[in-house]
């Protein structure tokens, strides 16, 4: 039994049935988590220390870092299922929405600095960073998830390749509900 099965295992039988449903969006959500944390980790690192003067190049750094592991993340467990392009094709359609992606991660940034002004000296220091992070982090984040969940169902991996390859969960009435027996 894998860990996500033991998880939905405990979970009750109704809010088992909309987990499975969106099984899909919960995997892409998780993924986004795990680059979300790459994310940031890579972002502070840079804007605090090499590139202070240059917040929405760290950034951008720091999404192509996350980029890279949200590929192989996404490639071989959100949309495992899904393909049926080469994988040449694939990776560059995947680095193609991904890099509309950076540009809207990046872009609640540069306006918060450059057009809204909210950065030393016009603010203090605290207030620069809540509005780093709620603009790159939130605002960024939210606006660039949205698109490359929508692109990446679209056009990166289109085609269901058929059943899930997944196991059921021992009686499990909504996983067999939903065709997953």
């Amino acid at each position: 039994m894998t860990v996500v099965d033991s998880v939905l295992a405990r979970v009750p039988a109704p809010l088992r049935a909309v987990l499975l449903k969106h099984r899909e969006l919960l995997k892409f959500a998780v993924v986004g988590a795990t680059t979300f944390i790459i994310d940031n980790a890579i972002w502070y690192a840079l804007k605090l220390t090499i590139l202070v003067d240059k917040p929405a190049t760290a950034k951008a750094i720091a999404v192509i870092v996350a980029t890279i592991v949200s590929y192989v993340l996404n490639r071989e467990w959100s949309f495992r299922t899904r393909g049926g392009r080469e994988r040449r094709h694939e990776a560059a359609l995947f680095f193609l929405f991904s890099g509309i992606g950076v540009l809207l991660y990046s872009l609640p940034v540069y306006v918060s600095r450059y057009w809204l002004d909210l950065e030393e000296p016009h603010v203090s220091r605290l207030t620069q960073e809540i509005a780093d992070f709620t603009a790159g982090s939130i605002i960024g984040t939210l606006l660039a998830m949205f698109f490359r969940f929508w692109a990446f169902k679209r056009w990166v991996f289109p085609d269901e390749l058929g059943n899930r390859r997944r196991k059921p969960i021992p009686d499990d009435p909504a996983a067999e509900e939903l065709g997953h027996s």
